[in-house]
């Protein structure tokens, strides 16, 4: 079997709250993708609503699975892909409704996980509650492990180190980074990748909301020396990133710079809740 395993970040731009609208645009750069030979394509996080849909929050919300999940199952069942992207959720996991930002995993035969956002950013506290720290929520596709990850979050090394830690061969940022800390998107993005020898595919917004948030744009695929596979301009809208992973080069790295091998599991093995 073929350790090459292709795959795509979306940048895109959305209207506010035009989910309908959102949905079209994103299709169209999915089938972008998948045309391209793409088995799996993540887009940018709120990617159906927008990100500064504040006021229309609870609104926009839906269930997982629900009306996005199964419409990305539509096309994962006709492209024969996986996608991933970040909605805003409803939920009750402790018998009270709460809103989550939540990336969902999404392949042929309908939701494969979820992952809720653990680490919010400024504003989100306000509007999200705090997802459980399920970093081990690492999950099979076939050919290979991914880990979900939601924007600020990769700035956190220890998410990934314990995703990697749990066999991840690549790891998901669907992000709505900003272009004020542009710098730490780029060299977070690939710290992460280096630290842990996996893929990094990190699929971000592009575009102004609200006449105030810029996002940074710079979606990017980044190989297991941090190296930049493939990368979209700072800004620039509606773009499809797409690369052929050699998945034999995560061992490959991790045998060169032992990272994993040399980290002192026993003592933090609390910490990281792995064996």
């Amino acid at each position: 079997m073929s350790d090459i395993f292709k795959v795509a970040a979306v940048q895109m731009d959305c209207v506010l709250a035009d989910v309908q609208a959102n949905l079209r645009l994103a299709e169209k750069l999915i089938r972008q993708a998948a045309a391209q030979g793409a088995q799996l394509v993540v887009v940018p996080e709120l990617f159906a609503t927008g990100y500064r849909v504040e006021e229309q929050d609870a609104a926009l919300a839906e269930t997982v699975p629900g009306a996005t999940t199964d419409w990305l199952a539509g096309l994962c069942r006709e492209l024969q892909i996986h996608l991933v992207g970040a909605l805003i959720e409803k939920a009750a996991p402790n018998g009270q409704e709460q809103l989550f930002d939540t990336a969902v995993l999404v392949g042929p035969d309908g939701l494969v996980g979820r992952y809720r956002k653990a680490c919010l950013w400024g504003t989100e506290n306000q509007r999200f509650a705090k997802g459980e720290a399920q970093y081990d929520a690492v999950f099979d596709i076939g050919p290979c492990k991914v880990g979900l990850q939601i924007c600020y979050e990769v700035g956190f090394p220890e998410p990934a180190r314990i995703m990697a830690l749990h066999g991840a061969d690549i790891v998901v940022y669907t992000a709505a980074f900003g272009l004020a800390r542009l710098y730490a998107w780029d060299l977070a993005s690939r710290a992460r990748a280096l630290e842990n020898g996996f893929y990094v595919i990190a699929a971000n917004r592009a575009g102004v909301e609200k006449q105030e948030t810029v996002f940074a744009g710079a979606s990017r695929i980044v190989g297991p020396q941090g190296n930049i596979l493939a990368a979209a301009a700072e800004g620039e809208a509606n773009q499809v990133l797409v690369a052929a992973l050699d998945l034999a080069q995560v061992d490959e790295q991790r045998r060169a710079i032992p990272y994993l091998q040399d980290l002192r599991r026993r003592e933090i093995a609390a910490y990281y809740s792995v064996n």
